[in-house]
């Protein structure tokens, strides 16, 4: 709680105390605090113009109150003493409130808020912070251990605030990384500027209440906001549907890069917003989508949209049905929208009239969708009408040439050829002046975004990115070579056996190879052998895994998750492997997730399975029916299962909530010979899928094996069974357990006999 005492401060007094002389006014000070109790104290003697500074190092358990009055001239500050040198960790948090507070060079790591959000502007429900700034500040994986607790990173209430240059990356738990909160009048109208952020990767989150960026609610969606989002990079924003849920009026979306993230930028509520000057690249990435379209006056103009796969709710461009007299926090009818002078390149699906049935009948009206440029490499015309379209009027559009087109007018087709511009957006060669985005549009980087002194890592380690390690024969020597490898270290394996009689206990990323393929073998004397904690991710290639040696107890598994309460994604692979005799007892499964535990993806391909008492994938924990599940790729290819008692996948995801694109599974080109059959498996399923949202079981040949059981819930979820052979073995069943006729599944090719 003292003045600085370095030559610049010193200095900079100096110049203070001869401007004091002359002015008669009252300096400004700059006070280095080094712990919390210093700083409350210099907190009650600041002015305006002050700079309070916090000692670099780390500050454990610091739950800040920023509260005082500066002026626009002066404002008072609160800083690191070198930017990226303060760590606020453990129990921190920040709260602001007064005029006119700038805030920077901070970073939250290593711990997560005991309040509901990191960083807020305000200090309760009545006192809230206006003309302030939070700058360069850094929230890394500073997330709840419960998945499900929710909080947001940041809550901005107030007016006049601005959210700049600051670094959110790899939020793990359940709520919006950053929301704008108009909950009362002082919240409302008020023009909050949020520019030049990093959005760093938000992984999948497997359930609802995952989105990065918020404007309002539906209880205040036809409130005015006046928010500006401009200049900000979304980069892999994963969490669920709604990139950006966009819930109140008028708002200013403008020149943000969004860049391979799943979902969309959607107008949930909330009139009179304008879209503009936005890039999206999916390049291909599964579920990237663009620009949602819902309720009145809405102007979506000069966006350029490149790469997306996305469809339904998350397509390149939706615009929905509307519910009539919809309440507040359903879908209101699409009125006056104005679509115009956008480039949609690449773009798998437009969707029109959207959501389409017996409650949303509202179809849109008043609209336009003039001016814009149609491009598909493949000449597949992107869009789908759900409804009646008369109320949209298309106008001088153009597009290549396109097989298909279910727009009949309003779009001239020509031979096109596209070019890359400098700016990295494509471009015809021919000139078409008036169609399409601007030549002048530019993308906002990556690099223009967030703090230039920290860094922008990847978010997950990669498998074999890290150093190789031979390790000879014998379980102790292997165990030893885990507890000492770094994530992403590579293990080699010598021929040999490895038998183990410890837990293995995983949070970091491991390969494990056989030197020689099935010259290597794992034995475990414990209930599991690998168990998937926080941090951990796994992949095992050529070895041989046999449960002859492991404890004579029911339940066994060769690989689980934490029983409970993981809040980060692991991934699992295993690769041309054998893995026999998981038989001592009974219900001996291969690999079963713990409750709360999501795997980002399970790959298992070429391997032989055999003799095995139990299931293979047990990925069925989350059964309260909230949208919840275990996994987001489950891909099984090219494997054979033989004489398994249990099913091969259990995989359920229950719940009416459509906010999530999974779980998948992709199951081709294996062979399963007496699987399901056990007396334990009551439900006599090989495969039991209920609420699985992408399923292609492809190519594969089941003999003397239990049924294929699939239950559609909610979110029209795509099925395809097609060119598999079943012999001696039950014909798929597929039940919608809600929607009204016929099943949606695609069966193709089948052969049965």
């Amino acid at each position: 709680m003292y003045p600085i005492k370095t030559t610049h401060y010193v200095r900079a007094l100096t110049l203070s105390v001869f401007a004091l002389l002359l002015s008669g006014q009252v300096t400004a000070k700059d006070w280095l605090v080094n712990t919390p109790k210093s700083y409350q104290n210099v907190l009650k003697k600041v002015k305006s113009g002050d700079k309070i500074v916090l000692a670099n190092g780390t500050w454990n358990n610091f739950e800040i109150l920023f509260e005082a009055e500066g002026t626009k001239e002066n404002p008072i500050t609160l800083t690191a003493e070198n930017k990226g040198k303060v760590f606020l960790t453990g129990q921190s948090n920040l709260r602001l409130a007064g005029k006119y507070l700038v805030v920077s060079g901070l970073v939250f790591k290593e711990g997560y808020t005991p309040s509901s959000e990191v960083i807020s502007f305000r200090k309760n429900k009545t006192e809230l912070a206006f003309y302030s700034r939070i700058t360069e500040v850094v929230i890394d994986n500073f997330s709840n251990p419960d998945r499900f607790e929710s909080d947001y990173w940041v809550g901005i209430y107030g007016q006049h605030n601005r959210f700049d240059h600051n670094h959110l990356v790899g939020k793990r738990n359940k709520g919006v990384t950053l929301a704008v909160r108009l909950t009362t009048e002082d919240s409302q109208e008020n023009h909050h500027r949020i520019d030049h952020n990093y959005f760093g990767p938000r992984p999948i989150f497997g359930s609802n209440g995952g989105e990065t960026l918020r404007i309002g609610t539906s209880h205040h969606s036809l409130t005015n906001s006046f928010t500006t989002v401009e200049n900000n990079y979304f980069d892999r924003c994963n969490g669920e549907v709604e990139i950006v849920s966009v819930k109140s009026g008028k708002n200013n979306i403008i020149n943000n890069t969004f860049f391979e993230s799943r979902g969309t930028l959607t107008l949930r509520h909330g009139n009179g917003n304008r879209i503009e000057n936005n890039v999206f690249f999916g390049n291909g990435v599964d579920h990237t989508g663009g620009i949602r379209v819902i309720n009145r006056d809405q102007i979506v103009r000069n966006n350029y949209l490149e790469g997306l796969t996305g469809y339904r709710f998350g397509s390149g461009l939706t615009i929905m049905n509307g519910v009539p007299n919809s309440s507040i926090n359903r879908y209101h009818q699409v009125v006056n929208a104005k679509i115009e002078n956008n480039s949609l390149i690449n773009i798998d699906h437009v969707h029109l009239a959207a959501g389409s049935d017996a409650e949303r009948s509202a179809v849109p009206k008043s609209s336009v969708i003039n001016n814009n440029l149609f491009f598909n490499e493949n000449s597949k015309a992107p869009f789908s009408v759900f409804d009646d379209i008369s109320g949209i009027t298309f106008s001088d559009n153009l597009s290549n040439k396109l097989t298909d087109n279910k727009i009949s007018s309003g779009i001239t087709e020509k031979n096109l050829i596209l070019k890359r511009a400098a700016n990295g957006l494509l471009y015809p060669t021919s000139d078409i002046s008036g169609v399409g985005v601007s030549k002048e549009l530019q993308p906002t980087q990556k690099n223009q975004t967030g703090t230039a002194w920290y860094t922008k890592a990847e978010p997950d380690v990669a498998f074999d990115s890290g150093k190789s390690t031979v390790v000879q024969a014998g379980g102790e020597s292997l165990y030893k070579a885990i507890k000492q490898a770094n994530s992403g270290d590579i293990l080699v394996l010598d021929d040999g056996n490895y038998s183990i009689d410890k837990i293995v206990k995983l949070d970091k990323t491991v390969s494990i190879n056989a030197k020689n393929r099935h010259q290597v073998t794992l034995e475990f004397g414990r209930s599991t052998l690998f168990e998937i904690n926080n941090g951990g991710s796994l992949s095992i290639d050529g070895v041989v895994v046999s449960g002859k040696s492991s404890a004579d107890y029911s339940g066994n598994t060769f690989v689980r998750t934490a029983k409970w309460g993981m809040f980060k994604n692991y991934r699992f692979a295993m690769k041309n492997s054998v893995i026999k005799d998981l038989n001592v007892n009974h219900s001996f499964h291969f690999l079963d997730s713990g409750s709360r535990a999501f795997a980002q993806s399970i790959d298992v391909e070429n391997n032989v399975f055999e003799n095995i008492t139990g299931d293979i994938f047990r990925l069925n924990k989350e059964i309260d029916d909230l949208g919840i599940y275990n996994v987001e790729y489950l891909n099984i290819i090219n494997n054979t299962f033989r004489n398994v008692e249990g099913m091969l996948v259990n995989l359920y995801r229950g719940g009416s909530d459509e906010s999530t694109f999974g779980p998948h599974i992709l199951l081709k080109d294996n062979t399963v010979n007496n699987v399901g059959n056990g007396k334990r498996n009551k439900s006599k399923s090989v495969i039991s899928l209920h609420g699985v949202q992408v399923s292609t079981i492809d190519s594969n040949t089941f003999v003397k094996s239990g049924l294929i059981d699939i239950e559609h819930t909610v979110g029209e979820p795509k099925t395809v069974v097609q060119n598999n052979t079943f012999n001696k073995t039950a014909a798929p069943s597929v039940k919608e357990l809600h929607a009204k006729g016929p099943h949606t599944a695609v069966l193709l090719n089948n052969k049965q006999f």
